[in-house]
């Protein structure tokens, strides 16, 4: 390939690209509201859980009850109600996600040692934010019999039973259970994905539909020349929004790289040029603005978001969806990121990831070649 060849198509795309507002628009702005609306929008930690009790009981005891809810981090007892019925409406207009009946005779049960049911109602609107608010309600519970049970034994006088069988639970690479530590990383697979193949999807249409694509096939110009000319602008952009990236997720969220720096740069050029040639591919073979950037949408940034165990685990979709996981790029890339952002490993680990990258980018860069020499390159 000849370096002053490939430097006058880069450069000529390079003054298409600036000129273009709303090319610059896409490869600058959207990723950057994309960090924004992901970091700061998207959550899929359960806390605050709001909460309205009805206490027919209105004892000590049940008091302690609703404000021992109330202390903890997960629940918001946001008001009392003095009828289970008006719980209902505060479900219905999404004032509440939760509702707790305490009956009268609670704690007249609870010294008698008689069942003490304690009723709770469950918006089941968001089945994920309804099974994680069940598993809190299930361990505060848990706790609070504890905690009776002790009292019991202390007042007779006896020595608490302990378990049997004791967890000792311990949460590895994210201690926190933070969903943003694992969506930043992901965003950087997202905004490569749009940069890198939406942008790229158009360079080839666009010469097409404007008439110069005879002009170019006159030229002394190779197949692969041309395509590395057409990539080299969206590299450097989409490059430049990887490091944005990296640098708005450690500073406004603290996440930060636990392994190589240098490792995460080259992974991420290594998926931009899948992402490139994919996007090339597109736009050869459509020839049509329009038609390329519906197509690109379609084949790489809803699956990269849907499909890439990014938000939804593939483990729960049906084996069809599990297995087109496997041909999306950004199912890999965020398997390496996961593992530089999160498990602090090296190559020695990633390098299955790195080895199927790598053979996607050159069966597409091969696929690219064929089809422009069929257009007479």
């Amino acid at each position: 390939m000849n370096p002053v060849r490939i430097q006058a198509i880069a450069r000529k795309e390079y003054f298409h690209l600036i000129r273009d507002f709303r090319s610059l628009y896409l490869a600058f702005f959207i990723p950057l509201l994309l960090i924004l609306m992901f970091g700061y929008a998207l959550s899929l930690d359960v806390d605050n859980i709001e909460t309205v009790v009805v206490d027919y009981d209105q004892t000590p005891l049940s008091r302690d009850l609703v404000r021992k809810l109330d202390a903890s981090p997960y629940f918001q007892v946001i008001t009392r109600l003095r009828d289970s019925s008006a719980i209902g409406g505060y479900l219905d207009r999404s004032r509440a996600r939760m509702g707790m009946v305490i009956p009268a005779g609670w704690a007249r049960d609870m010294r008698s040692d008689r069942e003490t049911p304690v009723q709770f109602i469950l918006d089941g609107s968001d089945p994920n934010y309804a099974g994680i608010s069940r598993g809190y309600v299930t361990a505060f519970i848990e706790k609070y019999n504890q905690r009776q049970l002790q009292d019991f034994l202390n007042r007779k006088g006896l020595k608490e039973i302990k378990a049997p069988v004791e967890g000792a639970i311990r949460v590895w690479f994210n201690e926190n259970l933070e969903s943003r530590v694992f969506i930043v990383p992901g965003i950087i697979a997202i905004i490569i994905m749009i940069v890198g193949a939406l942008l790229t999807s158009l360079v080839i249409a666009k010469e097409y539909e404007n008439g110069t694509m005879e002009t170019i096939r006159s030229l002394p110009l190779r197949s692969e020349e041309f395509l590395v000319g057409k990539a080299i602008p969206y590299f450097f952009i989409a490059m430049m929004d990887v490091f944005i990236a990296v640098f708005m997720g450690q500073i406004l969220f603290g996440v930060v790289v636990k392994a190589s720096f240098w490792l995460l740069v080259l992974s991420s050029g290594l998926y931009l040029a899948v992402a490139l040639s994919l996007g090339l591919l597109i736009s050869t073979a459509t020839k049509s603005q329009l038609v390329a950037n519906q197509m690109a949408i379609l084949i790489t940034y809803l699956p990269s978001l849907l499909l890439s165990n990014f938000v939804f685990p593939v483990s729960n979709m049906p084996k069809a969806l599990q297995l087109v996981s496997y041909i999306i790029p950004a199912t890999y890339f965020i398997d390496i990121l996961n593992g530089l952002y999160l498990r602090n490993v090296g190559i020695h680990y990633l390098w299955s990831p790195f080895l199927v990258l790598i053979g996607m980018f050159f069966f597409l860069a091969g696929l690219n070649v064929v089809l422009l020499k069929r257009e007479g390159f």
